[in-house]
């Protein structure tokens, strides 16, 4: 339930269909990938953060950024150190670091734009609009499933650690590594959610869940005139990043 109503408190930010919002991630995610100069991937990043503010997207920007300080300074100096370039100062090559600031860019602009799908839309919708592309319902319910379970696992995780830690296991307090810290959540949450798979799969097959090769639905997704200028948007800018990147 708990999952179900973060997800439906943002439906009206980025009310597009479902096959609309596929190709509208899709396409940005191949320009992520083929955006290799600084100044477009900076541009990029910031595109897709005013894109996410405008949709009214909860954006958490300074835990954000603390996830990814330290990854983005074990990649830059990995860059530096051992990536191409002639150019030194010091130990460290110029174009290394060049290329470091890159991809930490590509990495940032995926933790922006990815979520973006599942934060907009409740699992029925993604269901219907992967089945009007053409997808069985039988995939596009494990798809769907799989998003709506990830919220549950988080809060399950939380649940076993305060356990543990009212049992005096104090590693993940003091946030010290400790491998059999980190065992005794994982055996637990997998047990946890094999149960929840059996209990599904013995729910589905009371249902007769799968028995019909088609399946009907609540709502039937139709392309409005919106989701023909979201992709129309979407290929314009794709399009102008990449003379942008390659002129």
């Amino acid at each position: 339930m708990s999952a179900n109503f973060v997800i439906n408190k943002h439906f009206n930010g980025f009310s597009f269909d479902t096959r609309a919002k596929l190709f509208f991630i899709l396409l940005l995610t191949v320009l992520v990938f083929m955006v290799d100069e600084i100044i477009p991937a900076v541009c990029m990043l910031l595109c897709f953060i005013a894109v996410r503010f405008a949709a009214g997207i909860p954006f958490r920007g300074l835990k954000f950024i603390k996830n990814l300080t330290l990854l983005a300074a074990f990649i830059i100096l990995m860059q530096m150190i051992f990536g191409p370039g002639e150019n030194y100062a010091y130990f460290f090559k110029l174009e290394g670091l060049i290329l470091g600031l890159v991809i930490v860019c590509r990495l940032a602009a995926l933790f922006v734009l990815l979520p973006m799908l599942t934060e907009t839309t409740p699992p029925s919708g993604i269901a219907s609009g992967l089945c009007a592309l053409g997808l069985n319902y039988r995939l596009s319910f494990i798809i769907t499933t799989a998003f709506n379970m990830i919220p549950s696992f988080k809060d399950q995780a939380l649940v076993i650690q305060d356990a543990q830690k009212l049992r005096g296991m104090r590693a993940f307090e003091r946030r010290i590594f400790n491998l059999r810290a980190y065992t005794g959540l994982v055996t637990p949450l997998m047990l946890g959610a094999m149960r929840k798979a059996q209990c599904s799969s013995v729910a589905m097959d009371l249902r007769a869940f799968g028995a019909h090769k088609t399946r009907t639905w609540l709502s039937k997704p139709v392309m409005k005139g919106r989701d023909f200028v979201l992709c129309a948007v979407s290929i314009i800018f794709f399009a102008c990043m990449i003379q942008f990147n390659y002129k």
